[in-house]
């Protein structure tokens, strides 16, 4: 079995290096990462420059189902909300198979494409009448099972979901897969650590949103979340859009990211996902508690939330792919420059004094936010840290002939993004072959399926 690697350029913590030597032992986690190595005559050589995978801080798997199928105009106005109404339908029809097919699939597209672990924000709980499973834990299973077929690292984070908006309205018809009491959520958490435990993935908890959970119950699950596990991952969808924040204020006189720091101990395990809308002193309080900005780039654009400071933003910050209308790290970070590009009519915002290649900054910085939102030890190409990553192809048309960091350049820049992959690996164990998945056709199918049979069921 493979357990080292040479790779003549890798993307390091620190930066580029030459010569690296990556090593792991049997649980696939880095021993070495040792820079002006020299190999040994056996040792396996990469074919291309060798950058840290990618995790993915922010999944509704399912969605990827209807990716593409909402992009018609059926308001004189459309928006989120208008989006979200036609998500809730196809969400009453799946099923427990249907969500493990489509997230199988997902999760394999999602290794061709650059991430190797991904955070799971899981809101579909129950029955389509709303009712628990006999295994209550069914539904969150299904997702165990699709990463372990994928070969993905996994953090889940079962949903908190109460109410349909600040100041504790009732929930709506469409919503009531989701909802689940305080205590019933604590139990599940109970109920799935050990199968979590067993399968290395990491267990979290995500309170939907400041509108979907009452201050009560925002308190006393996070009270039950440290009883369980005192450093679990924490994220929650907050700010995303400007009604979002027009309601809080007329709920409780203050914008959610303010209200959020000044009612709950926010630090380093939350992942504040989108944080699109926040003014200047949010910005500078929550990023000073440590926590990450979860950016959704596409989907945000998608959805039309809006644009994240990211000039403004002085912390840890990381990337996700939502609602899978686009399934790509290196995409992810090309709509995030250009997005800044486009507010601030300048050129390589992102780069930063110690890393002036903009795509060599921002994957540094995307991968130590995302494995701090995922509280897993995928934080690139370090000792201690697992041996997730990403060989670029040094044959592809638009980066032959150049230097490692203009090669990455090119990939996040100038080519088709995941042709440019030759090789993903995670956990010491390789996933694809010439950019494929050893089970992509298997997915596909079994996703095609799940997607024609909940089309054919939803009006």
């Amino acid at each position: 079995m493979t357990t080292s690697l040479f790779a003549a350029d890798a993307l390091l913590p620190a930066g580029w290096a030459k010569n690296v030597l990556l090593a792991w032992d049997d649980a696939g986690r880095l021993t070495r990462a040792e820079p002006g190595a020299q190999p040994s005559a056996d040792m396996p050589t990469a074919s291309g420059p060798v950058i840290p995978g990618m995790p993915n801080l922010h999944s509704h798997a399912f969605q990827r189902a209807i990716a593409g199928l909402t992009e018609y105009r059926g308001e004189a106005q459309d928006s989120f909300w208008s989006w979200r109404t036609l998500m809730y339908r196809f969400a009453s029809r799946l099923d427990p198979a249907q969500l493990e097919a489509i997230a199988f699939g997902l999760y394999v597209e999602m290794i061709e494409a650059g991430y190797t672990s991904v955070c799971e924000f899981h809101y579909v709980h129950h029955d389509a009448d709303g009712q628990p499973y006999a295994d209550d834990a069914t539904l969150s299973l299904a997702l165990l099972s699709a990463a372990r077929r994928a070969g993905i690292g996994l953090t889940l984070l079962p949903v908190l979901y109460q109410t349909s908006g600040f100041g504790g309205l009732p929930p709506n018809d469409g919503q009531k897969r989701f909802i689940r009491s305080t205590d019933s959520m604590l139990r599940l958490l109970e109920r799935l650590k050990p199968a979590c435990d067993a399968q290395g993935v990491r267990l979290g908890l995500a309170p939907h949103s400041l509108r979907a959970v009452p201050p009560d119950g925002l308190r006393e699950a996070l009270a039950g979340l440290n009883a369980i596990d005192s450093t679990a991952p924490i994220h929650i969808h907050i700010a995303e859009q400007t009604k979002e924040v027009d309601d809080c204020i007329a709920w409780s006189g203050q914008r959610p990211v303010a209200w959020l720091l000044d009612h709950a101990d926010v630090n380093a395990r939350w992942c504040l996902v989108h944080a699109t809308h926040m003014d200047a002193g949010e910005y500078s309080r929550a990023a000073a508690t440590g926590a990450v900005a979860g950016l959704c780039l596409t989907t945000e654009a998608n959805l039309g939330d809006g644009i994240f400071d990211l000039p403004q933003w002085h912390g840890a910050w990381g990337i996700g792919s939502d609602s899978h209308v686009c399934v790509n790290a290196a995409e992810e970070l090309l709509m995030l420059e250009y997005s800044q590009r486009l507010a601030t009519r300048q050129r390589n915002v992102a780069a930063d004094t110690t890393h002036p290649q903009v795509a060599t900054a921002m994957t540094l910085a995307a991968v130590r936010g995302g494995a701090q939102a995922a509280g897993r030890s995928v934080a690139g190409l370090a000792v201690g840290q697992q041996a997730d990553f990403v060989m670029l192809d040094a044959t592809h048309t638009a980066l032959a002939g150049l230097p490692a960091p203009d090669m990455l350049s090119s990939h996040v820049f100038a080519s088709h993004r995941t042709s440019a992959i030759d090789e993903v690996w995670v956990a010491g164990q390789p996933r694809t072959t010439s950019g494929r998945h050893m089970l992509r056709e298997s997915a596909t199918a079994g996703f095609v399926a799940a997607r024609s049979q909940l089309l054919s069921n939803t009006p």
